[in-house]
C-alpha cells in the first residue's frame, strides 16, 4: 500500500486527481485517519487505463511528465524504437476478430524468446482487454497485462502487428483498429513512459500513415523510427 504522495509521484499524476479517482471506487484504497492508502496492484492497473484515456493535451503533459523524471541528458536520446524486434513484427496479420488478435500478438511475442510464461501473458491480454479496451482511435491499440508482472518478460520489448483489414477492438470513436503494438516491459515506471510515448506518436506525429504504406517489418520499423526522431526535435 501506498500513501496518497508516494502513490501520486509513482505514477505522475496530481495527487488531488489520484485522491478524487480514489474516492469514486476507479482503485482500491483505503482512507485512515484523513489519509489514503492505494493499493499499489490497482494503482498500476488504474494507471495504465487512465493513461490511454485521456485527451491529447493532458496525453502530451503526461508524456513530458515521465521525460522530466529521467536524467537530463537522457531526454533527448531516450527511444522507443530500438524496442521493437523484427523477429516480433508482422505488416500482414490475417485475423478478424479480436481473440484472433491478441493471439496473434501474443505468438509475435513468443517469437522473441524473451517470454517466460507464454499462456499467461494471453490470458492477461485478454482479461485487459475485457476490463478496458486498449484501442485509443486514430486505428491504433496498445496492449498490455492488465497487471504488471517484471516476471512475464525475460527483458523489456515491443511488439507491432499491422491487420490485413480493420478490427472491432473497442476504440472510443467506433472505427476499426488496424495497428497493433504490445507493450512487454519488466519494469512498471518504464512502462507508463513506453504507453505515453506511443500515444503520442500516434496522436501527434504521422505515424499511422505511415505505417499504413510500409511494405515490410523493415519499412515499419524505420516509419517508427523516423517519427520518433521528429517528435524528438520539439522536445
Amino acid at each position: 500500500m501506498l500513501n496518497l504522495r508516494a502513490a501520486a509521484e509513482h505514477i505522475h499524476v496530481d495527487a488531488n486527481e489520484l485522491k478524487h479517482a480514489a474516492q469514486r471506487g476507479e482503485l482500491t484504497a483505503e482512507e485512515h485517519g484523513g489519509e489514503w492508502w492505494i493499493e499499489h496492484k490497482s494503482l498500476d492497473e488504474w494507471a495504465q487505463r487512465e493513461l490511454l484515456a485521456v485527451g491529447r493535451k493532458t496525453l502530451v503533459h503526461r508524456h513530458e511528465s515521465f521525460l522530466q523524471s529521467m536524467d537530463k541528458s537522457a531526454r533527448r536520446t531516450w527511444r522507443v524504437a530500438p524496442l521493437f524486434r523484427l523477429d516480433a513484427m508482422d505488416v500482414d496479420l490475417r485475423a478478424k476478430t479480436k481473440g484472433g488478435i491478441i493471439r496473434d500478438m501474443t505468438d509475435l511475442a513468443i517469437a522473441s524468446g524473451l517470454v517466460y510464461d507464454t499462456e499467461g501473458l494471453f490470458h492477461e491480454l485478454t482479461e485487459r482487454e475485457e476490463a478496458a479496451p486498449t484501442a485509443i482511435g486514430c486505428g491504433a491499440a496498445f496492449l498490455h497485462p492488465r497487471y504488471h508482472d517484471p516476471y512475464f518478460f525475460e527483458d523489456t520489448f515491443l511488439v507491432y502487428g499491422r491487420a490485413r483489414r480493420g478490427v472491432f477492438f473497442g476504440a472510443p470513436d467506433g472505427e476499426m483498429t488496424r495497428h497493433f503494438f504490445l507493450v512487454c516491459c519488466t519494469d512498471h515506471e518504464k512502462h507508463l513512459a513506453i504507453l505515453a510515448r506511443l500515444a503520442v506518436l500516434a496522436h501527434g506525429t504521422p505515424l499511422i500513415e505511415r505505417l499504413d504504406a510500409a511494405t515490410s517489418n523493415e519499412a515499419a520499423l524505420a516509419a517508427i523510427a523516423e517519427c520518433e526522431d521528429e517528435l524528438a526535435v520539439g522536445i
